[in-house]
């Protein structure tokens, strides 16, 4: 049975904020443009939130420059996540990303433990380019998003937002359209932020340049932007085959085999975590080394961990027990 959506105007989230619960809503998501620059009433909202409508989930569309510690502080104390639109200024007629700026809210964020995701666009602004826009997606990736969202693969009224120029031509345009669509179903749709960069190192490859040859294998087996696969109604188990599928052709290209076996634990271990926590479907994995190092920091250096730790072929167990996870 699908859930009842309710639309509010922004001058109605106030009123609105204590009611939530005896209507039975669950999931609040509050992306006003106007609103996320504006931290004063951001805060109100949030703790208002935290006091009447502690077991809602909130999602907020939050501007960077509105980020500092004293917002942080009071998303901590909700059930949420946010969303960071990550583009350029025009300054002096350029188009100028400040990847500090960004990299230290990221940070904030990161330490302090709140999920959040990036919003990309291409081609949307005057003076910007392919190059940029890859450069922004590489930057991206590797700030940890839980999700990196591209609303023009999501629906026609935003992908006419991009534009050709002389810098961005049509062929620009599909090509970016692709890689972000890429990204969507492999990076958050596959729910790949624990162990993507980890994964990643051993290929010696960008995360734009990866994504674009997962997008040319998307092609080649019918699940690309023009096919109309749509990444989010899939199961995420048939997502991890996909990912698990392609990551073997990579590595086996890179001449990386020895490693596609632990690859492939880091991957389904995750990936069964993932869905316990969200769909609280717990499950048995047959692995090829020991749960406690796959999830321990070992992972981080694939190639340090496949020297140092050795194979403990193993059926495990994984469920939540008292609000924990357990490895059985």
């Amino acid at each position: 049975m699908k859930e009842k959506e309710y639309k509010f105007r922004s001058n109605e989230i106030e009123t609105q904020i204590p009611h939530l619960a005896e209507k039975g809503i669950t999931e609040f998501s509050i992306h006003d443009e106007k609103l996320s620059c504006d931290k004063t009433s951001l805060l109100r909202i949030m703790r208002l939130a935290a006091k009447k409508a502690p077991d809602v989930y909130f999602s907020f569309l939050i501007d960077a420059s509105a980020i500092d510690r004293e917002v942080v502080g009071a998303l901590q104390n909700l059930f949420c996540s946010i969303d960071i639109p990550l583009r350029p200024i025009e300054k002096g007629g350029k188009l100028l990303f400040d990847k500090k700026f960004f990299a230290n809210k990221a940070n904030l964020l990161n330490q302090a433990g709140i999920v959040f995701g990036f919003q990309l666009k291409y081609a949307a602004q005057t003076g910007d380019t392919l190059k940029a826009f890859t450069d922004r997606l590489d930057f991206a990736a590797n700030q940890y998003p839980n999700h990196i969202d591209f609303a023009q693969t999501e629906n026609a009224e935003e992908a006419q937002t991009a534009s050709v120029s002389g810098i961005f031509s049509a062929k620009d345009i599909r090509y970016a359209r692709d890689l972000s669509f890429a990204c969507r179903t492999f990076y958050s749709a596959g729910r790949a932020v624990p162990w993507f960069l980890n994964v990643l190192k051993p290929l010696k490859i960008y995360p734009s340049r990866f994504f674009a040859d997962f997008a040319e294998w998307q092609r080649c087996n019918n699940c690309d932007f023009k096919s109309g696969f749509l990444p989010e109604e899939q199961n995420h188990t048939d997502i991890e085959k996909m990912q698990l599928l392609f990551l073997a052709e990579k590595y086996e290209e890179k001449n990386q085999h020895d490693l596609i076996a632990l690859v492939d634990d880091v991957v389904r271990i995750n990936g069964a975590i993932s869905r316990l926590e969200k769909e609280g479907d717990s499950c048995e994995l047959e692995l090829s080394y020991s749960a406690d190092d796959l999830l321990g920091p070992e992972s981080f250096d694939l190639k340090a961990f496949l020297e140092n730790v050795c194979m403990e072929p193993a059926k495990i167990k994984l469920k939540i027990e008292n609000g924990e996870l357990k490895c059985l």
